[in-house]
């Protein structure tokens, strides 16, 4: 579950990094997306909610003891966590296109799909 929750929050660092934006906790990071792309509207609703069950997730299965997620549960996460990739990939592109036509930098971390 935890490398499904963090090909997810690498993703969204590479969001932020192209802001300029960091956070030194996972909830300062997952924080500062939801306020610089969900609630503007960039990232779609229904697509972040994927980090936020995956981050509860990983922590209940990191954390606690004799937790283990349902293999059903972590596949179709694992699922979500593609579309999820994917949307940030589309934005990080349509941001590279804008900047360089604006003469300014974008840092761009390649996300490849595992499996």
């Amino acid at each position: 579950m935890n490398r499904v929750y963090y090909a997810m929050f690498y993703a969204v660092l590479s969001l932020l990094a192209s802001r300029g934006l960091s956070a030194a906790k996972h909830s300062g990071a997952i924080s500062l997306f939801h306020r610089e792309f969900v609630k503007p509207g960039t990232i779609p609703v229904e697509i972040a909610k994927f980090l936020d069950i995956a981050f509860d997730l990983r922590n209940k299965c990191d954390y606690r003891d004799f937790v283990l997620p349902d293999p059903e549960r972590v596949d179709e996460l694992l699922e979500a966590a593609r579309r999820f990739i994917d949307e940030i990939d589309s934005v990080l592109s349509t941001l590279e296109r804008h900047c360089g036509e604006t003469g300014s930098g974008v840092q761009r971390l390649h996300v490849e799909h595992a499996g």
